[in-house]
């Protein structure tokens, strides 16, 4: 491949297409607006622990951030989430464990008791109709949203769906694609003829049964192994300096320069599209409360629509992952997420809304973080000679950004092997 390829945005769509390509032969060069790689997948240390200040997991069902770790020497590092359910905070300042048999909400069994707890009966007994339902109900559904409602009903949308997509993805469940959401589900669903064996299904090929997985020491880590190996393999990386425009032999940076190539549009804005779209908070708190230790919400609280605190969720770090309890020394390690940022003072609207999501006061933090990410918004930008990366066009999740940056590179090279070493 004769042509140099100019990866625009060293995110870690960027960095995996720029990986496979110079593996296959390609003549690399990575161009970052920021002074850091990785977008927003990053670290920060809160309290003395090393955190991070983004996406914490990654999706598991098709095996593909699993596999890219394994690739760069990672393997050791793969780590599954603690077991224990996490919990809903209702519209009516109820608390409920969230089904054990469920995937992105929705129940594997749909009359189990912690489903009917969670939604009622009669919700449960119109998500059971799922088994008798034709297998066509729902075979031509894009969004989550549509093939939830049509195999189950909107007693399994709205009370555990909703919530879920919210808190995971900050998005409807009627704005996400049904394999964005989960992977693997609606080839699963159209193998098995109902909803809820194409869930089992699914938690059945994740590995240990979880449906994610993260890295010990933090999901950062790819960041860095593979800035290693980009180094490693001679890839050019030019940081700090912003592509103001682009076209299919080149791009202009800011201050004029141009350089000549064929670029892979890794970063929102910069051919005319839409640039950010949603704005998420995420607040961090390291508190001491021995209280917490016994997990009273499980791994954290996903929030309803309607209910009445801002945060959509709260993650219990330090009881979801080993490693972050032990660097945590006996301390309790809290993240909430908002859209778009909390009323006033974030870090003490963050510890009275902790309270209430927990059921357990929470005192003064010993150490905080907050954090602002711009969300890429869908990308719907005509035809423009380029190839784009990225969640505009890959959905959110690591998983569905790595796939779809892994696919782009292999379009634009024959040979992916990698050399030895």
């Amino acid at each position: 491949m004769a042509e140099r390829i100019l990866v625009v945005g060293g995110g870690i769509a960027g960095l995996v297409a720029a990986r496979q390509l110079v593996l296959g032969g390609a003549d690399v060069t990575v161009i970052e607006a920021t002074d850091r790689l990785g977008g927003q997948i990053a670290r920060h240390t809160v309290g003395g622990i090393d955190l991070d200040a983004g996406a914490d997991s990654f999706a598991t069902h098709r095996d593909t951030v699993p596999a890219l770790a394994r690739r760069l020497g990672l393997e050791d590092a793969l780590v599954s989430p603690n077991p224990a359910p996490a919990w809903l905070y209702r519209a009516d300042g109820s608390a409920v464990a969230l089904p054990a048999t469920a995937v992105a909400g929705i129940p594997g069994v749909p009359m189990a008791a912690d489903v009917v707890a969670a939604i009622g009966r009669r919700a449960a007994v119109r998500a059971q109709l799922d088994s008798v339902l034709l297998g066509q109900v729902g075979a031509r559904a894009l969004t989550l949203g549509e093939l939830v409602e049509r195999r189950m009903g909107r007693g399994v949308l709205d009370g555990l769906v909703a919530p879920v997509m919210r808190g995971v993805h900050s998005r409807d469940p009627a704005e996400i694609e049904i394999d964005s959401a989960v992977p693997g589900l609606r080839a699963a669903f159209l193998r098995e003829g109902t909803l809820a064996s194409a869930v089992r299904r699914v938690r059945a090929a994740a590995p240990g049964g979880s449906p994610v997985q993260g890295l010990r020491g933090g999901v950062s880590r790819l960041v860095d192994a593979l800035a290693s190996d980009l180094d490693r393999f001679g890839v050019g990386v030019i940081t700090g300096s912003r592509v103001v425009s682009a076209d299919p032999r080149g791009v202009v940076l800011e201050g004029g320069a141009r350089i000549a190539g064929a670029p892979l549009i890794a970063a929102p804005g910069v051919t005319g599209e839409p640039g950010a779209g949603r704005r998420v908070t995420l607040v961090t708190l390291v508190v001491d409360a021995p209280e917490l230790g016994a997990t009273p919400r499980g791994t954290g609280v996903l929030v309803a629509e309607g209910a009445p605190v801002r945060a959509r969720s709260l993650a219990h770090l330090s009881a979801t992952w080993d490693w972050v309890a032990e660097a945590a020394g006996g301390r309790e390690v809290l993240r909430l997420s908002y859209d778009g940022e909390p009323d006033g003072d974030p870090v003490a609207t963050a510890v009275a809304e902790a309270s209430v999501l927990l059921g357990v006061p929470i005192g003064r933090p010993e150490a905080t973080a907050v954090v602002t990410w711009e969300r890429a918004a869908p990308r719907t930008h005509s035809v423009d000679g380029m190839h784009h990366l990225g969640e505009s066009v890959s959905g959110t999740g690591i998983a569905a950004v790595v796939a779809q940056a892994g696919a782009v590179a292999t379009e634009l090279t024959a040979d992916d092997t990698e050399p030895p070493g």
